[in-house]
């Protein structure tokens, strides 16, 4: 059409740029082979520092649901006489 097309925008001089096309790339390819073990190792060395943190917010967060639902709480003594 003589137009640039969608990709061609521009010509740089001095500039290589190389692509693979999607329909040729595995973006997969040997992951379980090479990477899960990999993976299982990193999750294991810094489980040590990360779970402590989530256990004691969580240990946190609960206490102060059941402070603030104890806190909240109506005593039936003074609508005893609304009946």
């Amino acid at each position: 059409m003589g137009g640039k097309e969608f990709g061609n925008l521009v010509k740089a001089k001095n500039i290589i740029t190389y692509s693979l096309s999607p329909f040729e790339q595995r973006a997969f390819a040997g992951f379980i082979t090479k990477s899960g073990p990999n993976v299982v190792r990193r999750f294991v060395t810094s489980v040590g520092y990360i779970l402590p943190g989530f256990i004691s917010a969580f240990l946190v967060i609960n206490w102060a649901k059941n402070e603030n639902h104890r806190l909240s709480r109506k005593d039936p003594k003074e609508f005893e006489s609304d009946e």
